[in-house]
């Protein structure tokens, strides 16, 4: 199992970190856990390609977590040429419905793209370049909308749904926990304050990724830490649910710098005694065994 940090970065535009984009490889599954702006162009830079992406897993559909979609679903499809399964995909409600106004005919907002490449002489000789057989298949995504407590099985592993505390109820936003014999991750998805789904969906968990928005004291107002948290809030988080290490992201450039980096780690320590790694964009994190990024 193979966890890869995509993108650690918020909706603002950033050159240093794309915004939210996870990677898990298990077996010959390839999940990626939601597909935010430059999370694509990520994905490309650790070797993988559209077409080694098995499962789509949306935690909320904020576009900073879903606009690079558009991308590896289109070009998942177009490269694939037929030869590729059809993309699985989980996400919370509108899901369907999202998919079906970008993609799900000719009157889609891509309708006309598939449809010229579908149709046209000269994508057709692409098409048959790269191994495809005439006629070319509109493509139908398996989409199964999910709500929390729902368990998704794969080969040798386990996706648990959990309820985050972000923008509810204009849209439903979720955690996922996944389990498999090498170890488990629990991703937070955007999840504020100390949110007593994401506790119990990651107990005892090995990774811990965990949305690190606001320095604690520093939100707008208290509605908005129950949205975004804070680092104090985190570590409250990792401390009760007793996970081995805990994984940084979703940062604001505000926070992003030096001494207040170290100031965060040190007084999350004080509250959680495991690993803290403060993510970055293409990292990688081992899910069990010896840490190598533990943070002092």
């Amino acid at each position: 199992m193979k966890l890869t940090l995509l993108g650690t970065g918020t909706p603002t535009p950033s050159l240093k970190r794309a915004s939210s984009g996870y990677l898990v490889e298990v077996g010959r599954d390839v999940m990626a856990w939601d597909h935010g702006p430059g999370s694509h162009q990520r994905l490309l830079q650790t070797g993988k390609r559209a077409v080694d992406v098995t499962h789509m897993f949306f935690s909320h559909l904020h576009y900073d977590h879903c606009a690079d979609f558009v991308r590896l679903f289109l070009t998942r499809w177009d490269m694939g040429a037929d030869r590729v399964p059809e993309l699985k995909v989980f996400g919370p409600p509108h899901t369907r419905r999202m998919i079906e106004l970008l993609f799900g005919d000719e009157h889609a907002a891509f309708g006309p793209d598939i449809n010229a490449r579908i149709r046209h002489q000269g994508s057709i000789d692409i098409f048959v370049a790269r191994g495809g057989k005439p006629p070319r298949r509109w493509p139908k995504p398996e989409i199964t909308e999910v709500r929390a407590g729902d368990r998704i099985r794969g080969d040798g592993w386990t996706v648990t749904v959990g309820a985050a505390s972000h923008v509810q109820p204009y849209l439903e936003c979720y955690g996922f926990r996944l389990d498999a014999g090498e170890g488990s991750i629990c991703y937070s998805g955007d999840s504020g304050g100390v949110a007593p789904g994401i506790v119990e969906l990651a107990r005892d968990c090995d990774v811990l990724i965990h949305m690190n928005h606001y320095f604690s004291g520093t939100e707008p107002t208290e509605v908005y830490r129950l949205v975004c948290g804070n680092h104090i809030d985190t570590a409250k988080v990792a401390s009760r649910a007793g996970v081995k290490t805990l994984v940084l992201t979703h940062m604001l450039e505000q926070i992003d710098q030096p001494g207040v980096r170290e100031r965060i780690i040190k007084e999350i320590r004080e509250i959680y005694d495991g690993n803290v790694i403060w993510g970055e964009d293409l990292m990688e994190i081992p899910v069990k065994g010896p840490h190598m990024f533990r943070m002092e």
